[in-house]
């Protein structure tokens, strides 16, 4: 009963405002909050480093895999110290697929302290890349980065530190 004597209510009210002119219109502001948060990244986690060695008078090639084993092609002797591969830590959704790309040209590493260089080719990973050659197990994997070291002779690579940057891609598919 006491719905029926609303509705009424209602009706006669409707009917006042409607007959009389008067409407009665009422709003009120909201807000609305959205954020972005990265599904999957990527982090370096150990750099990439040759080592130390001594160019011989041909100069050659060090060789460093993603497992971080070093060889040497041509007048290049190696030195004590450390020598590594890079990691990368990657993270995401657990099982989800992704493509790791590779620098596809060249990388220069410069002479901290004059222009003389040193050029980085013949990149690896491993997991292999290409489309589809990681997968994240329990929501993570380590992926390994080698290439292969250009050393001039010693002119052209003098004694010092030469540094340099490239990038990795990682698609998630």
């Amino acid at each position: 009963m006491k719905n029926l004597f609303r509705t009424f209510l209602s009706l006669i009210f409707f009917l006042n405002v409607t007959l009389f002119g008067v409407t009665a219109q009422f709003s009120a502001t909201g807000h609305v909050t959205a954020e972005i948060v990265p599904v999957f990244s990527a982090s370096e986690t150990a750099q990439m480093n040759f080592g130390k060695f001594s160019p011989g008078p041909q100069g050659g090639l060090i060789v460093l895999t993603p497992e971080s084993s070093i060889s040497v092609l041509g007048s290049v002797y190696t030195g004590t110290g450390i020598h590594n591969a890079a990691s990368f830590y990657v993270s995401g959704d657990n099982d989800a697929a992704y493509s790791i790309s590779l620098p596809n040209t060249p990388v220069i590493l410069t002479h901290i302290s004059n222009a003389k260089t040193m050029t980085i080719v013949e990149w690896n990973s491993v997991p292999a890349p290409g489309p589809g050659a990681g997968m994240l197990q329990d929501g993570y994997q380590i992926v390994s980065v080698g290439a292969t070291l250009k050393v001039g002779t010693l002119y052209d690579n003098p004694v010092g530190i030469y540094t340099g940057v490239y990038t990795v891609t990682f698609d998630f598919n």
